[in-house]
């Protein structure tokens, strides 16, 4: 009796062990979220397991601007489409790096920032250097420019 119960618990051990290692699992609640997802396909799983705070980057193409949000801490804001299809706000901080002045529908961005989940897609903020070196520094690249 003492054998099989060994032999169980080793079994269970080795499921267990194997199951943690599989890459098409959905990321545990201790995912290190911080870590850089660097293409599309991280950011759909981000929206799909509904993770936040993860650093990113990719490109997509505007598909609309957006009113700036002086609420607090200036933004502006545009709509990007992934190449995946996938919708993504961009609110990118204008108190801390200059403006887009010459963005338009249909133009191509590429971005760095961080990912926070909501229902239509995703915001991609903290696309700017921080002044206080405590998070990762993100950036926007628009026809050659990086703004940051």
């Amino acid at each position: 009796m003492k054998k099989l119960i060994l032999i169980v618990a080793i079994a269970a051990a080795a499921v267990y062990g194997l199951s943690r290692n599989d890459p098409s699992a959905p990321p545990s609640a201790t995912t290190d979220v911080t870590s850089a997802a660097h293409d599309g396909n991280s950011i759909a799983r981000a929206f799909e397991y509904r993770r936040s705070n993860i650093q990113v980057e990719g490109q997509g193409t505007v598909t609309r601007i957006l009113p700036d949000d002086a609420d607090g801490s200036r933004h502006q804001r545009f709509i990007l489409r992934l190449d995946s299809g996938q919708s993504l706000l961009i609110a990118h901080n204008i108190d801390l790096a200059p403006r887009i002045d010459d963005l338009g529908q249909g133009d191509r961005v590429a971005f760095h920032g961080e990912y926070e989940w909501n229902q239509k897609g995703g915001v991609i903020h903290w696309t700017h250097h921080d002044p206080d070196g405590s998070h990762q520094d993100g950036w926007i690249r628009h026809d050659g420019r990086i703004y940051q």
